[in-house]
């Protein structure tokens, strides 16, 4: 029997669900990665151009 701490099993429908729900958790990870910029990308220096504005 699966049930754990005398839980019932979960049912066929959740089974499904949690099996969906893993599914499209995985789908977003792999996008995010695909569109991850590399920290070096995002940690190079550029001038500060902001305080020029008010001079």
């Amino acid at each position: 029997m699966d049930s754990v701490q005398g839980e019932p099993a979960p049912s066929r429908g959740e089974q499904i669900q949690a099996a969906e729900h893993e599914a499209a958790k995985q789908r977003l990870l792999a996008q995010a990665e695909a569109e991850r910029i590399p920290a070096e990308e995002t940690t190079r220096a550029l001038p500060d151009r902001r305080w020029r504005h008010g001079q």
